[in-house]
């Protein structure tokens, strides 16, 4: 399976990931042997180009399987506590753009390669794709003489501030249990799906509302505040 070439078809795609999944199960055994270091087949670059491929049809068959409850690809099985194993991470990433703004004003071809390697390095986790438009717009916001990691904080910082006005705003949610619910999602690592505190962010809502009722409401809120807490995750 040639990089430089897509790969058509969904029996040679699930061909791909059998074959790949169990490349990433071998090497998660041969890296504990000192012999294997040096030998590998795959290039540092091609392994991380192969993963990005990888989590790309694992996300495509995600999709599918969501729009079609009836049609669940059982026979594809995708090693993704294998893939976390060995992603990067956001200090990993942060380190990545300290390297891009070293390279910047060194030539275009220098500064877009440091660009694509934080691209690449997005690509190939699964905990980072939902945050790579975070990642991105922060690289835009750096400039020669920005600190990194303190610009950092302060980006993620008004950007999660944002997108939670928006939700309330959106859900007309309470803001201030909101806030209190939010924070302690992020402290106990969850967000908390039923009792009373997710009830306490919630509106009134009429019985001949429009938007539904208490459920779907709920249902609807709950849904954004996870996709929420899974980008924002790990950030700060």
């Amino acid at each position: 399976y040639p990089l430089d070439q897509p790969i058509v078809g969904e029996s040679a795609q699930k061909q791909f990931v059998g074959l790949f999944g169990a490349i990433l199960r071998l090497r998660n055994i041969l890296v504990s042997f000192d012999d294997f270091a040096g030998n590998e087949i795959l290039s540092d670059r091609e392994f991380q180009d192969y993963r990005s491929l990888y989590v790309d049809l694992y996300q495509e068959f995600r999709r599918e399987r969501d729009a079609d409850k009836e049609s669940i690809n059982d026979d594809v099985v995708f090693e993704i506590e294998l893939i976390k194993q060995i992603e990067v991470n956001v200090d990993y990433v942060l380190m990545l753009v300290e390297k891009w703004r070293a390279e910047r004003g060194n030539g275009a071809d220098r500064e877009m390669a440091a660009l694509l390697e934080i691209q690449r390095a997005i690509d190939s986790s699964v905990t980072l794709r939902n945050k790579r438009d975070l990642i991105l717009d922060f690289v835009d916001t750096m400039s020669v003489s920005s600190e990194v990691r303190d610009d950092w904080q302060a980006f993620i910082g008004e950007r999660r501030r944002e997108e939670l006005d928006r939700i309330i705003a959106e859900e007309q949610l309470r803001a201030d249990e909101t806030e209190v619910f939010v924070a302690n999602a992020f402290r106990d690592g969850s967000v908390p799906t039923s009792g009373t505190a997710i009830t306490m962010i919630l509106p009134p809502v009429s019985r001949f509302s429009a938007s539904g009722g208490h459920a779907e409401k709920k249902a609807r809120v709950v849904e954004k505040l996870q996709a929420f807490f899974e980008r924002f995750a790990g950030l700060l």
